[in-house]
């Protein structure tokens, strides 16, 4: 089950990059200076990927959890 556990780091650790992509994008989007409808459109997409990015962070720690357990 070792192999559970390290394919589930590396998929927590791919979610952790996209919510790192997320703040950075945002913080850029905020320094941009742009109005309020292109804002939020720009916005939905960092709101989406930080969805994703959630998910996948959570899908590898409970791979991990599972591989703990089962070894």
């Amino acid at each position: 089950m070792e192999y559970l556990i390290w394919a589930g780091a590396l998929i927590s650790i791919g979610g952790i990059v996209g919510l790192i992509w997320c703040i950075v994008y945002v913080l850029k989007l905020r320094k941009s200076g742009l109005d309020d409808a292109a804002m939020r459109a720009r916005m939905q997409r960092a709101v989406m990927v930080n969805f994703a990015a959630l998910a996948v962070s959570t899908l590898g720690l409970m791979m991990v959890v599972l591989g703990v357990f089962l070894a």
